[in-house]
Order: C-alpha cells, then sequence, then structure tokens
C-alpha cells in the first residue's frame, strides 16, 4: 500500500529488541493486525507494543511522537501512548521505531453502538483539551493548512470515482459539499493544538463504547481546530454527532470545514485502498454517505 515500503518481520523485530533493549528480549513478539497504513505494531509480551514505520514518509512521524507526545500527555484526559523505548535504525531496518506500554480496548465501528452520546462527550473533552494546551512553537499539524490546499487532490478523486460506478458515490452531491466547504469562512484565530488524525483506528473504547485512550499522535501539531472534528462523521450517529458539536461549541464556519476535510479524506482513501484495506475502505464508504445524507 506504500511505495518504497520495507519488509517487517517478527525475526526483525526480534533483532532489534535484542541489540538495543536487551531486558525486554525475553517476551514474546507477535505481529499485531491492524488497519493502519503507516506503521506495523507487534506485541512483546504481554504490556508493550512495538511499533516500526513501514515507509520513509512515516519516519518524521515517530521522531514527532516521540519529541511531543510525552508533553502532550500530561494535559490530556484519556489514556494515550506511554514511550518506554526510542529505537534507532540496525539491522537493515532504516527508520527510527518506538517501543510503548499497551493501551487495551477495541476500535469503535461506524455508528458507535453502544453510549454514542457519551462517546461523543469524551470525544469532545478529548478534542478541547487538546485545543487548550499552551504548548508554543509546535508543529505544524498535516492537515491543518488552508481548506483550498486539499482542493486538486479531492477533485482528482472525485473524478477517479466517477470511473468507478460500483461504489456508487453521487459524485455531483460530492463535489456540492466539497465546494461548500471551500466557499466557508477560514479559521483566523491562533492555531490550535491538534491530534489531526481522530479516525476510529486511532481510537480506542471499553466494552460499553466509551472513550478510553486515543492514540497514534504521529500527525500532531497546530493549525485549524475544525481539523479535529473528523469523529463526527466517521464515527458517531447524527444524534451524537450534535452532542459533539454542541460539548465543543464549534461555529457554523468551523463545522463546515472540518465536515469538508473529512469528507476529502474519504474521497481520497476510497479508491486507493477499495482492493488492499478493507477497514479504510469500509469507513471511507461511511463518511461519504453521512456527509452526504447529512445535505
Amino acid at each position: 500500500m506504500r511505495d518504497g515500503a520495507h519488509p517487517v518481520d517478527v525475526g526483525l523485530v526480534r533483532r532489534l529488541i535484542a541489540g538495543q533493549f536487551p531486558q525486554w528480549a525475553g517476551p514474546a513478539v507477535e505481529r499485531w493486525p491492524s488497519g493502519g497504513t503507516v506503521n506495523a505494531m507487534y506485541r512483546l509480551g504481554d504490556e508493550m507494543v512495538v511499533r516500526l514505520p513501514l515507509a520513509r514518509n512515516g519516519a518524521g512521524d515517530v521522531l514527532r511522537e516521540q519529541e511531543w507526545l510525552p508533553r502532550l500527555a500530561p494535559h490530556l484526559p484519556t489514556g494515550v501512548p506511554e514511550l518506554l523505548g526510542a529505537g534507532e535504525p540496525a539491522h537493515g531496518y532504516p527508520w527510527p521505531w518506538s517501543v510503548y506500554r499497551w493501551l487495551p480496548g477495541e476500535h469503535p465501528q461506524e455508528g458507535a453502538p453502544g453510549d454514542a452520546a457519551g462517546l461523543a462527550e469524551d470525544l469532545a473533552a478529548f478534542v478541547a483539551a487538546m485545543r487548550g494546551i499552551d504548548l508554543p512553537a509546535g508543529p505544524k499539524a498535516h492537515r491543518g493548512g488552508p481548506v483550498a490546499s486539499l482542493d486538486a487532490e479531492t477533485r482528482a478523486a472525485i473524478e477517479q470515482l466517477r470511473g468507478i460506478p460500483e461504489e456508487g458515490v453521487d459524485c455531483d452531491a460530492a463535489t456540492a459539499a466539497w465546494e461548500d466547504a471551500l466557499r466557508a469562512p477560514g479559521w483566523t484565530g491562533p492555531p490550535v493544538w491538534l491530534h489531526a488524525d481522530l479516525m476510529p483506528g486511532n481510537l480506542l473504547v471499553d466494552g460499553g463504547g466509551r472513550l478510553t485512550a486515543v492514540i497514534d499522535f504521529g500527525c500532531a501539531g497546530m493549525g485549524d481546530p475544525a481539523c479535529d472534528l473528523f469523529p463526527a462523521w466517521n464515527v458517531l450517529p447524527t444524534d451524537a454527532r450534535e452532542v459533539f458539536r454542541a460539548a465543543l461549541g464549534v461555529d457554523d464556519a468551523t463545522w463546515r470545514r472540518g465536515r469538508g476535510r473529512t469528507l476529502s479524506q474519504a474521497l481520497i482513501a476510497l479508491p486507493y485502498y477499495r482492493k488492499t484495506n478493507p477497514a479504510m475502505a469500509r469507513n471511507a464508504r461511511h463518511v461519504i454517505r453521512a456527509v452526504l445524507d447529512e445535505g
């Protein structure tokens, strides 16, 4: 799924651990199935997880997370990954990698079965806490710039989907929704801290559907607060979406930008992942339906 991907397997992980963290060489290593597209995950015993970028474009995210997550964590109301070890290139593996404490939980399903309103409140509390963090001179979030910066790629994705009629995407309606986001006034306030990748695969919930942790801070940085409204459409049902919006006090312009950004990500992901990553493709279809149904 990624150009320039480096092969990663259990043997490599064992060698990396033994060479750099010999105190952890005893526990079993097991590949952890994940719908993620940037990193490979390996359980290390019962208490730890090893996270390795699969391609060069993920290496910078690892360094960003290693630098900033320990500084962000004390300000956040949910569990987040605890960095236990910062690995270095070795044994032919060319990029930095990390060892984290294992966080239990399940990824939420689209539509958030369970306590959807409670999950909406939990997500709003996390987003509000991120926005309120006072750590100046943070990096720019990968998705924190103007909505217009996504225009060419979004329109190209819509044209790709016109050529895939079996996906059933109303491309004219998608174009109209996207153009509404482009017309929304831009963010004029100071940049705020963002997770910037609040996808279901980066959220963990308990058996009742309440948020227990947020993972993968590789895209975190500062920018437009609309970037952290993704869960409104990629996880939450309509009623809970309104709970989320009300809890954050989102103005109309920011809501429109957030909806457009979420739609853009889904439109781009669907033709790219439809045959290679079922989880990403399923969520993209869900987002497109949710946004277009909202009108």
